[in-house]
């Protein structure tokens, strides 16, 4: 008998199904990988945007006068 059958026997109904990250939690392995991978893009994008921002801020703005104001 083969290690595939001797697991299929083991685990029973459990075979073939994907593992959770924790017990109690019903998210698995793949769905938890692109919760990180997302999260992460969604992160950078947010760097990028927080440092355009500073840049006009910084640079930009002064350029036009925004930080002069006369009464």
């Amino acid at each position: 008998m083969g290690e595939s059958k001797r697991r299929k026997e083991a685990l029973g109904t459990e075979y073939g199904k994907e593992q959770t990250v924790v017990s109690w939690l019903p998210i698995t392995k793949s769905q938890a990988e692109q919760f990180y991978r997302i999260t992460t893009k969604g992160a950078w994008i947010g760097i990028v945007l927080l440092v355009g921002a500073w840049l006009t801020i910084r640079f930009v703005g002064p350029a036009f006068g925004w930080w002069e104001i006369n009464y």
